[in-house]
């Protein structure tokens, strides 16, 4: 069914949603969408990478009749995700230790988190009997396979201990569907960006990354030596697939992992082309910025580029944003909250 018809049929028949980690990034898209949609929404996040003026920006922009109740907990502990779960249709799964270089410094945190955490969620889910769980997992669980573009069937060995998280990730909730009869679906998000995208912090996503320092007239970093490509999907893809996947009336969706893409593939020197070509038109000094290059990450694999068929199949997913019209989006508001967050803006060189 087209996501317009999803959103039609939501709006007249209103449910009860769980978001954990709704005050970050994709999680408060979530939540703002589901309120436009008129939707009661229930949010979940103890505020360890997300912020409270996410959750405020997304109930204050919202124009629908939801209802939103916030509560503060955290997913490694069950009876936080007990309480969270109570009355709960569908759960929206997007907490976790998003960050491959942080696994790699912190495996113990990660696993704590996106592992015993939402076997936590699992529990919760089930023994309220909520109707469906939809978890982010990650294009990372592909790991050293060779195939491109990646398709859900043929994934190869983790590279880092975040990759290996998600894979048990997926393991777990094909375990809970088939044990428990708790459905599931897996979204394996693809270099996901847009508004509310934290640009600060060791671990920043690389184009929120690059949009403040460029915006501050700091040089940016690229690791490697840019060849290195990605599918880069806007938010509001990432959205539209959270709520087909809880939504979809064929079971047989269930109990399986779908890639979330555009189904494009950018390098890093074309995605570095592409934000300068966005934003000199209006800070004409990053014109001229060049990027330095650094070694290559530990755990980044080389190419990225999903096949979004099976999505498309059984989900009825299709991609709204490509990765220029996400970028024109999302820099806008980037370009607002440097500036409102009185950080100097790149006027000349």
């Amino acid at each position: 069914m087209p996501y317009s018809q999803v959103r039609e049929s939501l709006a007249a028949h209103p449910r009860v949603w769980l978001v954990t980690g709704a005050a970050g990034f994709v999680g408060s898209n979530l939540v703002e969408e589901l309120l436009d949609l008129g939707q009661t929404v229930v949010g979940m996040d103890n505020f360890s990478t997300g912020y409270q003026t996410n959750l405020d920006e997304a109930v204050a922009l919202h124009d629908g009749a939801g209802s939103f109740r916030f509560v503060e907990g955290d997913i490694r502990d069950v009876e936080a995700c007990r309480a969270a779960c109570v009355g709960v249709d569908y759960v929206l799964h997007q907490a976790a230790l998003a960050s491959v270089p942080r696994s790699i410094a912190d495996p113990l945190s990660s696993s704590q988190v996106n592992v015993e955490g939402f076997l936590n969620i699992l529990v919760a889910a089930r023994d309220a009997r909520a109707q469906r769980v939809v978890y982010a997992s990650s294009s990372s669980v592909y790991g050293d396979a060779t195939t491109v573009p990646q398709v859900e069937d043929r994934t190869g060995r983790p590279l880092s201990p975040y990759a290996a998280t998600k894979a048990t990730d997926e393991l777990y909730a094909s375990v809970f569907q088939r044990n428990y009869g708790l459905q599931t679906v897996g979204l394996r998000y693809f270099n996901v960006f847009g508004r509310r995208q934290d640009p600060n912090g060791a671990y920043a996503a690389v184009i929120p990354r690059w949009v403040d320092k460029l915006l501050r007239d700091v040089q940016c970093e690229i690791f490697g030596d840019g060849g290195t490509s990605r599918d880069f999907c806007y938010i509001a893809n990432a959205v539209q697939a959270n709520i087909l996947a809880a939504t979809t009336p064929n079971a047989a969706a269930t109990g399986e992992a779908y890639n979330v893409a555009c189904g494009d593939e950018t390098s890093l020197n074309e995605l570095f082309a592409m934000i300068q070509r966005e934003l000199a038109p209006h800070h004409p000094g990053i014109a001229s910025a060049k990027p330095t290059y650094s070694a290559a990450r530990q755990g980044d694999i080389r190419r990225s580029l999903a096949d979004i068929s099976k999505a498309r199949r059984l989900l009825g997913y299709e991609p709204t944003h490509r990765v220029s019209q996400g970028l024109a989006e999302a820099l806008a508001w980037y370009t607002v909250r440097s500036q409102s967050a009185g950080r100097p803006v790149a006027a000349t060189r």
